[in-house]
């Protein structure tokens, strides 16, 4: 479940920045910038969140003899 929501936060940082380059090529902005700086927050919290849910530490396997 963990790793399907990594994805889903990574895919969501894809298409955010997509669509800031989508939106700075076809838009008309004054402040361009504005655009660029909230992009690429949301970019790195999408991003940091997902490889966080994605990443999982190694368990310990018991492996007892019988």
């Amino acid at each position: 479940m963990r790793k399907e929501l990594g994805k889903w936060f990574l895919d969501i940082a894809k298409y955010v920045a997509t669509a800031v380059l989508i939106s700075s090529f076809l838009g008309s902005f004054e402040d361009k910038w504005v655009v660029y700086v909230a992009g690429t927050i949301a970019i790195v919290i999408c991003m940091t969140i997902g490889l966080v849910f994605i990443y999982e530490k190694e368990k310990p396997k018991n492996k007892s003899k019988k």
